[in-house]
């Protein structure tokens, strides 16, 4: 058994969803074909800390396969795929610790048993691997190599760290590339979160109110998908620029405390705390179903729901029932992330290009003949570049290439009308 995982049994099962999703991730096999034959990452030892789900064990494959060695950890309590976890540790030889549900503390010693390995090189999904390892271990933190980050919530975290002056490393923010957050942020959580939803309550979206909270790319992505379903969407934020563009894509936009009485389905997705607190749950109406789809649990005020609530009760799997006088409201998978805990995450076609940012990184970074000091780094643009036109190729397409001519007028100045 390479690691902690629930049950060896189920993977079996696990090698066929990781397969089937390996079907759809062409981008990364490409890199893999090549990698395995090259090696370029022998002797790197990596502690990877994201979401054990079936395209993440593709990923950690093609690590695997290019030569290091790789420790995996779950990224959050409720994301983890069970089987995937055990075919990981049982039929890829690669240590895993995650198992759905875990506690806090279990949660948190898996960490540490994936920094065990001594890494060079971390790979993070909301910044709790680094969080610790500079908190924890800061010697250790002091000598790694660098690391990288796929989350929105994690980059925020991250340059908080410089800002401080305590990150000791260089961390590629991945998410920040284009060819993740444009698709894997906006069709990807826009779809997966749509999807959770709908596993979890059954509920039509047709014709009801939706209320988006936040419209960063995850946000867009959400709101297009659920006016998609044929949903009445309504977005709340505090950004100018971003409120006034939501208002320019056709929605109506007002602040929470005026879309607390009238919406039905609110979904968080702003990387912030308490952006549904204590004073708009008892505004809200019978029925009124709540979910977030940001990294941590802290977007909805479950604290505040709980102590204001007479009662409590489970009523179907992931929805938990919270009686406030004369009215009920829904909060699904306990404020986790709904699309990963209600359902399968991303699906793998986008997150192909996500995490061939994240291997495409972790070789650059180890492969760089400079030192590199610490701090937040964006993905570099001629990796972003290849990933976009690997994918096109991947998908049969071609596109137009600029001819002298073209290239000449776009370097110069002279010419004008």
């Amino acid at each position: 058994m390479h690691g902690h995982y629930l049950d060896p049994a189920l993977a079996p099962e696990g090698v066929r969803r990781i397969e089937w999703a390996q079907q759809q991730m062409r981008v990364l096999e490409e890199i893999n074909r090549q990698w395995e034959q090259t090696k370029p990452l022998e002797g790197l030892k990596i502690a990877a800390c994201l979401h054990v789900t079936t395209e993440t064990a593709n990923l950690m494959r093609v690590l695997a396969n290019a030569g290091a060695q790789v420790a995996l950890c779950a990224s959050n309590p409720l994301s983890t795929q069970d089987d995937v976890a055990a075919a990981l540790g049982e039929v890829y030889g690669i240590a895993t610790y995650a198992i759905r549900g875990e506690d806090r503390d279990t949660y948190y010693q898996h960490l540490e048993q994936v920094l065990a390995i001594e890494p060079q090189l971390t790979m993070d999904d909301g910044a709790d691997l680094v969080s610790t390892l500079h908190s924890r271990f800061p010697k250790q933190a002091a000598a790694m190599l660098g690391g990288t980050e796929e989350t929105t919530t994690g980059v925020i975290r991250l340059r908080a760290m410089a800002q401080d002056g305590e990150l000791k490393y260089p961390i590629v923010a991945v998410n920040d590339a284009y060819t993740k957050h444009l698709f894997d942020n906006r069709y990807g959580t826009g779809q997966s979160t749509i999807d959770g939803i709908l596993r979890l309550t059954n509920h039509l979206l047709a014709g009801k109110i939706f209320v988006v909270a936040g419209y960063g790319y995850c946000g867009k992505g959400l709101a297009l998908r659920a006016r998609g379903m044929g949903a009445n969407v309504i977005v709340t934020e505090v950004d100018p620029l971003k409120a006034l563009e939501a208002v320019m894509d056709g929605y109506r936009v007002m602040p929470m405390s005026e879309a607390a009485p009238i919406g039905e389905v609110f979904v968080t997705v702003t990387g912030d705390i308490n952006v549904i607190d204590a004073h708009h749950f008892p505004k809200m109406r019978d029925g009124a179903i709540l979910a977030n789809s940001g990294h941590f649990d802290v977007e909805i005020n479950t604290k505040a729901l709980s102590e204001l609530a007479s009662a409590v009760r489970e009523v179907r799997g992931g929805v938990d029932e919270y009686t406030l006088g004369d009215r009920r409201i829904y909060l699904l998978s306990q404020g986790r992330l709904v699309n990963l805990s209600g359902a399968e995450g991303h699906p793998a076609v986008v997150m192909d290009m996500s995490f061939a940012n994240q291997a495409l990184s972790a070789h650059w970074l180890y492969t760089n003949p400079e030192k590199i000091a610490p701090g937040v780094l964006a993905v570099p643009e001629e990796l972003d570049s290849r990933i976009a036109r690997l994918k096109l190729e991947s998908m049969g397409l071609t596109i137009d290439t600029l001819t002298a001519e073209q290239k000449r007028y776009l370097s110069s100045w002279q010419l004008g009308t």
